[in-house]
């Protein structure tokens, strides 16, 4: 096993954790899933058109999109459940919040980035958080920020009905100040970050696919040797006319 020497996670732990998130990355992908959310091909033509990319080149970008979308919510599972790793004490719970621990009464929202939620988003989780309170004077709360403006651990302030709401024990907190809370250590988090490079490959090293397999292509052909027209056809079949495509 190789030694990462982090201190507040066990070498093994962290190896199989990330080795955990990699194997849930996409490596397959079909015309089927390809199109799972209805392929716009009147927006591809216009990507297509405007800015100078073939067609081909136009579907492998949307591809990627659709991968990257995917995967990362893969990162959210990675942020979400190490801190079991880290502690026992803390666990990924079925519904509710994002993650709890009953010993010490903190319930914690983890968001990406600090601009993910919209005021209405932010209104809900908020007021969720004060039930909890309501429930047990001794529960905490904390909205945990990935990508945050800036450190902090602060009261988390809101407005509630046009007032201005914050509460001691519902905090905002970017995610190197809530592992300080967790760990103990003020550098865990940058640790963690500049190990991580040589865990995953580490990881990749031992894993049998980590290319891209690709059936859209082929796929398409066989709807029409046309690229273009298989999109259309994709997406139109039912319509009149569309079963014989000619473009200008």
């Amino acid at each position: 096993m190789p030694k990462y020497n982090l201190g507040f996670i066990g070498d093994e732990d962290l190896f199989t954790h990330v080795k955990e998130t990699v194997e849930k990355y996409r490596f397959t992908i079909d015309l089927k899933k390809f199109n799972k959310n209805l392929i716009d091909p009147i927006k591809l033509t216009f990507d297509s058109k405007i800015y100078g990319k073939s067609l081909e080149e136009t579907i492998e970008l949307e591809i990627i999109r659709q991968m990257d979308k995917s995967n990362t919510n893969h990162i959210g599972y990675f942020h979400q459940n190490i801190f079991k790793y880290i502690d026992s004490d803390w666990e990924v719970p079925d519904y509710g919040f994002d993650l709890i621990n009953k010993k010490e009464k903190i319930y914690v929202e983890m968001k990406n980035k600090h601009n993910t939620m919209n005021s209405s988003s932010s209104q809900k989780t908020y007021m969720k958080m004060q039930g909890m309170l309501l429930d047990d004077a001794q529960n905490r709360c904390m909205l945990v920020e990935i990508i945050a403006k800036k450190s902090q651990n602060i009261p988390w302030q809101v407005s509630l009905d046009g007032l201005s709401r914050k509460h001691e024990y519902i905090r905002r907190a970017s995610i190197d100040k809530f592992y300080e809370i967790v760990t103990g250590e003020s550098m865990a988090f940058k640790l963690l970050c500049e190990s991580l490079p040589k865990v995953l490959d580490d990881v990749i090293s031992t894993l049998e696919q980590t290319s891209i397999q690709n059936s859209v292509f082929e796929e398409l052909s066989m709807i029409s040797p046309n690229l273009l027209a298989s999109l259309y056809q994709l997406s139109f079949s039912k319509y009149e006319g569309f079963d014989n495509l000619v473009f200008k």
